[in-house]
Formats: structure tokens, sequence, C-alpha cells
């Protein structure tokens, strides 16, 4: 059994670094013009109910703030493979989402085809295995030996 200290642990991986900040990057980005940019919430809404995705009311209100939220703490490597892990579903589920619709309206800033959720899924499970990377908080030993 892993113990949650040991979650943070990480090398000094420059290459896991930047994919870590770039899917942070994508991440913020993606949350904050799902709500400030109308066009791409109702893309965003109409995802949601084209795929059949449950609590979708819930789910379009909260998503962008739980994305957001990922983005910076994999921006700034806090944490970094359990927040990789939980946009890593995310990913898994815009794949089913790109999968299930042929919708192309629904899709005003990328392909239909999952291609975007594909390649940020990979990144982030070379997160969730190999760690936050460089410049990252996780580098840090923890001053209060929790979690």
């Amino acid at each position: 059994m892993v113990m949650l200290g040991n979650l943070r642990k990480t090398s000094r991986n420059r290459v896991g670094g930047v994919l870590r900040i770039l899917v942070g990057l994508v991440f913020i980005m993606a949350g904050i013009l799902k709500v400030l940019v109308p066009s791409l919430g109702q893309a965003f809404s109409g995802q949601l109910e084209a795929a059949g995705i449950p609590l979708h009311g819930l789910a379009l209100y909260t998503f962008p703030i739980v994305e957001t939220v990922l983005g910076i703490l994999l921006l700034v490597g806090l944490h970094a493979r359990i927040s990789a892990a939980l946009a890593a579903v995310s990913m898994a589920v815009a794949t089913y989402v790109h999968i299930v619709i042929d919708d192309p309206s629904l899709f005003p800033l990328q392909p239909v085809e999952p291609i975007g959720p594909l390649v940020l899924l990979a990144m982030l499970i070379y997160t969730v295995i190999q760690g936050a990377g460089a410049w990252s908080i996780d580098l840090q030993e923890p001053t209060h030996g929790g979690f």
C-alpha cells in the first residue's frame, strides 16, 4: 500500500515538470473560458446534454471550477499525482464525449475526434506515474510530516 506521504515524492525530472505545467495551463484556460466565453459555455452544455452525462446542470457549473482548481494545482505542482489522477478521470469522460457525439458545432475550438483529450490523458498518466517533476511544490519535503 502506498503511503499518502509518498504520493508527493518526485524527482527533478524536467520533462515531467514541463508536461505538468503545460497540462495545468490548458486546464486553467479551459475552465476559465467555459465561464467567460458564452459560446464555449453553451458548447460545453450541449456536449454534456448530448452525451447524456448525469447531473448535467450541476456539472455545467461545477466542472469549470474543478477544472481551474486542478489546473492551478498542476501548474504549481502541489499534490500533482492526486490532481493528475482526478484530471485524468475528466479526460476519460471527455474522450467518451468526443466518441459519442458527432455534432461538430459542439466542438468549436477542437476536432470532433478525441485527439486533445487523449494527448492530455497521456500527459496526466505520465504525471501520475512519475510525479510532479521539476519546479514543483511537491519537490519540497513536507514540514509537518503529513499529507
